[in-house]
């Protein structure tokens, strides 16, 4: 997923952080380089999850990519009294943003996953909310490009032209052989011209 996306998401419909939301892959990494003011927000990627493979003769997976947007607010007490309440509102509205919303055409809503806080001090205050996202890898239409490596290799093949067919069925019996099933003898003969259908 896109996280520039949804920081531009979050930053057009998240008033409370007055546009200081940036992306990031690892938070630590993020904590360490990027300094905004607070309130501020971070959209960091969490990782995804893939169901198994939902056809026997294609690749069709569901995957579930999760993100994290880590919230960052001044605090003036340990025990977080007051940055609980802020933080009620701000999850609100990330909700509002966020749960429901589509980050791209391939996607499902996004849905909300959880959140557990991740820093307090006097000075500050760090809570992650996640969410999840899902999509399909593996193409629903013969005319979408190809997601797959046998998606490619079978794009990659010659188109059908047709076929000649030989049939010695196995029923009925014949009544002349005293076993069942082919004699070797060609019953019927036909051809598929998809040019004619």
């Amino acid at each position: 997923m896109k996280l520039s996306l949804i920081v531009a998401h979050m930053r057009a419909y998240c008033p409370a952080f007055g546009g200081r939301v940036a992306a990031g892959i690892d938070w630590d990494a993020v904590a360490s380089s990027s300094k905004l003011q607070h309130p501020s927000a971070y959209v960091i990627a969490s990782g995804d999850d893939a169901e198994p493979s939902q056809q026997q003769n294609a690749i069709r997976q569901v995957i579930a990519d999760g993100f994290d947007v880590v919230v960052v607010l001044d605090s003036s007490d340990e025990r977080g009294q007051e940055a609980n309440d802020a933080l009620h509102d701000v999850r609100a509205e990330i909700w509002r943003a966020l749960v429901g919303w589509e980050p791209g055409s391939e996607y499902d809503p996004i849905t909300y996953d959880g959140g557990s806080l991740v820093h307090i001090s006097r000075a500050r205050v760090v809570y992650r909310f996640s969410f999840v996202a899902e999509f399909q890898l593996g193409r629903s239409r013969k005319t979408d490009p190809a997601e797959t490596w046998q998606e490619l290799a079978l794009d990659g093949l010659p188109a059908f032209r047709g076929a000649e067919v030989d049939m010695d069925p196995i029923d009925p019996k014949d009544p002349s052989h005293s076993s069942p099933g082919p004699d070797g003898r060609v019953d019927v003969r036909f051809s598929i011209d998809p040019s004619q259908e």
